[in-house]
């Protein structure tokens, strides 16, 4: 038996003001990260890029060929590169250290008298701590209240065996804070509440805790390599290979058929810079990374950076009912006595209350915690509150909780013993719960339990979810371990109402519309699950209850689920069975989940979905993906942009891979056929440079296309390189490189003096790269949205394009550089009809290819 020993008048906790001053002293409560990439790691990781290699290659020959000018410029182009990529990378790692604080355990501390849940790291020394079943403990605690409490202390200890725990009685720790061993009243970082409840003052944080001592890290956050990274590592290794095959090639030949080797070598580097995407990984990370942080501004935090990939995949979301579909704002709306009679009550309610009424109120109050955190208890303490707004905090002359016993997976319902501190001649036992577990306690009869089954059929009916009350007294002695050791007597049933959640209809639309099936799972009972699926738009014909999984064999469920969309009275484990039939039928499945035993579900889901308000830590580190404000309609915006952020990515592939194109067929084709050498490093330098912030910038910032949510989800297996996306890639490029490489040859023919030609040839090539950009930007709309939808990136890319471009052509040094001539009137006209050319046969030829692209 554990018992509280400190009334609860004085569970206050620290003010905001001394936790914040606590918290500017010691610092967060968390342990050092040792693979955080710092700026220097990131520039160190840089320098080992290929492309850095082939710049300061170039820059080098260029020395030996003693043009000073060429060299210094190569070396900006590298250090920019290299500037660049750790801005990006460094971006990248703020975004995911934020989402790693985000998604770090979570605390509900007691703080200027109220309940609030806040990070673990904001945890401070001598915060009060509410400890829950399934809650990570965030910091060493000394228990000043305990009830039926039992902690995994295996991360700790190595033993798995749970602890039991009992309050401190005198308040003060004891001399030794060691881990491990039953009755102990200190709670240890990291620690798993496997059962009960309690209330701790942090004794310490951070690295003063026991398991900052041991030195071990609390972040079971792990990045994992997406499949789609797999892919396009595959694929830059294939480039690569090709590429520097083709320009070791290359560079035999020239050297052998033009003489200087040095000359060959540079043309050799330009080609290899030509076929080298790089750009691949680092658009890959950079969309992945601003995605998650997009996502979690739609109050979704992603753990596994694959489950962005997965979410455009869901053709099946399992929810439960109640915060998720519903607010979770419970109010009591009916009160049923057990000879039948029946009270409604309205916003209004006062004082106004039959006693027989008040009198079950007031055992659904004893039946609940005595701070409430549940909403349903919460339901009950401000009816009861409501009715007696005189009613004072519990002192010593009140009745002291002694025991509680937990609501338990294979019988729902809870039941508290309190005893007076006056005479202690006895104990009074109040109970609710499921209305069966109730009548199972009471040990009624079959015709009372037929007419409470009616009445309960007829609350639920009405959407409410239904609880039994019951009381029973115990004289003076031991008390039984099981609830089920009191004689109880039936007191009446209680139903909250539960409202849905106004945006869910619409939600479960836009599922519908997008190929995916909702299913509901629910402990509530049958009518009030069929009430609330009604109201949401669900499609269903009947409900399977539980008691009807039981007797189906693995063939008959899997045959069931299927069809079947509301299910009730499901317990935990049923849960699992649904999400491992659903898979087995080839379902991509996403599973909302928020209890201990939620935890395997969601770890078997293919999208394992945590609530973040009221879930257990346990359920959250078996997710993929945390919803901060348990909204269903959150979920449904989380597949949304991860169909958004996939489709954008896809785009800024496809253009990099067209982009190529062009840039490696000029270099090349002067080597083919005797022709001026056209880009040199410092060309293709310039374009990498374009091509970078236009991919992470432009494209990621591109908003949803129009059918987002009206296409059937894409097949999980499915290349991000499909055949008709690098066949369009091509096609595009083979256009942009025809027109260029048309204005080279004319111009030649016309006998433009060379570095004319080079430079009507570069600004003909950006300007088409421009226009591949506005032909990329969708894959389902018309020209017009091309051109006009807004995208601020996508201004200021093309400002600093112009702003470039000017400069090489206006500035003499630049010209120099870069061996550009002038430019005239006619010659302008000429790149920018390049460019429109491009922008409309591509659009022209989109119209054809548009329904293989969105395959």
């Amino acid at each position: 038996m554990s018992q509280s020993t400190r009334p609860t008048i004085a569970l206050s906790g620290l003010s905001e003001v001394e936790a914040q001053a606590r918290l500017a002293v010691d610092g967060f409560n968390e342990l050092p990260r040792s693979n955080r990439r710092t700026p220097l790691r990131i520039a160190f990781e840089v320098v080992r890029e290929p492309m850095l290699a082939l710049l300061l290659g170039g820059g080098a020959v260029y020395l030996l060929l003693g043009d000073l000018h060429e060299a210094l410029i190569l070396a900006a182009f590298a250090t920019l590169s290299v500037a660049i990529t750790i801005v990006q990378e460094a971006r990248t790692e703020r975004v995911l250290e934020a989402l790693r604080d985000l998604t770090s355990p979570r605390a509900l501390v007691i703080r200027d008298g109220e309940r609030r849940r806040i990070s673990g790291r904001e945890v401070v020394r001598g915060d009060l701590v509410a400890l829950g079943e399934g809650d990570r403990v965030p910091a060493d605690v000394l228990l000043i209240q305990s009830l039926d409490l039992q902690t995994d202390e295996s991360l700790l200890t190595g033993e798995s065996v749970p602890v039991r725990k009992i309050a401190a009685k005198d308040g003060d720790p004891p001399a030794e804070r060691r881990p491990g061993g039953d009755d102990l009243p200190l709670g240890f970082s990291g620690s798993l509440v496997v059962r009960g409840s309690g209330i701790g003052e942090v004794l310490a944080t951070g690295p003063l805790s026991q398991i900052g001592a041991i030195g071990q890290s609390l972040s079971n956050m792990e990045i994992e390599e997406p499949r789609l990274q797999r892919q396009t590592k595959r694929l830059v290794s294939i480039f690569a290979l090709v590429g520097g095959a083709v320009s070791v090639l290359a560079v035999v030949l020239y050297g052998l058929l033009r003489g200087g080797w040095l000359d060959a070598v540079l043309a050799g580097i330009a080609l290899g810079m030509s076929m080298l995407p790089e750009e691949f990984p680092m658009v890959l990370t950079i969309f992945m990374a601003m995605g998650a942080w997009r996502i979690s501004q739609a109050r979704v935090l992603t753990r596994r950076a694959a489950a962005i990939e997965t979410l455009g995949s869901a053709t099946v979301l399992c929810t439960d009912k109640t915060g998720t579909l519903t607010e979770n704002r419970m109010t009591i709306a009916e009160l049923r006595t057990p000879d039948g009679n029946r009270l409604r009550l309205s916003d209004d309610m006062h004082a106004a209350m039959p006693a027989a009424f008040g009198e079950l109120v007031e055992l659904g109050v004893l039946a609940s915690a005595e701070i409430p955190f549940d909403p349903m208890e919460q339901a009950f303490h401000a009816l009861s509150w409501k009715r007696s707004p005189s009613r004072k905090d519990i002192d010593s002359a009140d009745p002291k909780l002694v025991r509680a016993y937990g609501l338990r997976p294979e019988f729902l319902a809870m039941s508290n013993a309190w005893q007076s501190p006056v005479d202690g001649s006895g104990y009074s036992i109040a109970a609710k719960g499921s209305p069966e577990s109730i009548a199972a306690l009471c040990r009624l009869s079959t015709d009372r339990l037929a007419s409470i089954k009616a009445s309960v059929d007829a609350m639920a009916a009405e959407g409410l979810r239904v609880l039994g009350v019951a009381r029973a007294s115990h004289c003076a002695g031991e008390l039984p371990e099981r609830q089920t050791g009191f004689d109880f007597e039936f007191m009446g049933l209680v139903g909250l109402a539960d409202p849905l959640r106004p945006e869910v209809p619409y939600a479960v639309s836009n599922c519908r519309s997008a190929g995916i099936r909702v299913v509901m799972i629910t402990g509530d009972y049958p009518a009030t699950a069929r009430a609330i699926a009604s109201q949401a738009g669900l499609d269903f014909s009947d409900v399977v209850t539980g008691e009807k999984l039981k007797t189906m064999d693995d063939a008959e469920l899997s045959a069931c689920v299927k069809t079947a969309t509301v299910f009730a009275r499901i317990m935990p484990e049923q849960k699992l069975a649904i999400v491992r039939a659903l898979k087995a039928n080839g379902e991509i499945v996403g599973m909302t989940g928020d209890g201990v035993n939620d935890a395997p579900s969601l770890k078997a889901a293919n999208i394992g979905i945590a609530m973040g308000g009221r879930g257990t830590d346990v359920a959250r580190e078996a997710s993929s993906i945390i919803l901060l404000d348990d909204d269903f309609g959150s979920i449904v915006k989380a597949i949304r942009l991860g169909r958004r952020i996939y489709d954008n990515l896809r785009k800024a592939m496809g253009f990099i891979l067209a982009v190529h194109v062009p840039i490696a067929g000029l270099a090349l084709l002067p080597l083919l056929f005797g022709l001026p050498i056209l880009f040199g490093p410092i060309h293709i330098a310039f374009l990498e440079m374009v091509i970078d912030p236009v991919c992470s910038l432009v494209f990621e910032a591109e908003t949803e296309e129009d059918d987002v949510m009206n296409r059937p989800p894409r097949d999980p297996e499915a290349a991000l390189f499909s055949r008709s996306l690098i066949a369009w890639s091509v096609v595009q490029g083979l256009l942009a490189f025809a027109l260029v490489a048309g204005i080279f040859l004319f111009a030649l023919h016309w006998g433009m003096p060379e570095n004319e030609i080079r430079a009507l040839t570069f600004f003909s090539l950006v300007l088409s790269i421009v226009g591949l950009i506005f032909v990329n930007r969708t894959f389902s709309g018309s020209l017009l949205i091309a051109l006009f939808r807004p995208n601020r990136s996508l201004a200021l890319v093309i400002v600093v394009v112009a702003a470039a471009l000017g400069g090489t052509l206006l500035w003499p040094l630049a010209s120099g550089l870069f061996q550009f001539g002038p430019l005239h009137v006619d010659d302008l006209s000429v790149t920018l009809a390049a460019g429109a050319a491009v922008l409309i046969c591509l659009e022209f030829l989109k119209h054809f290819w548009r329904g293989w692209l969105k395959a």
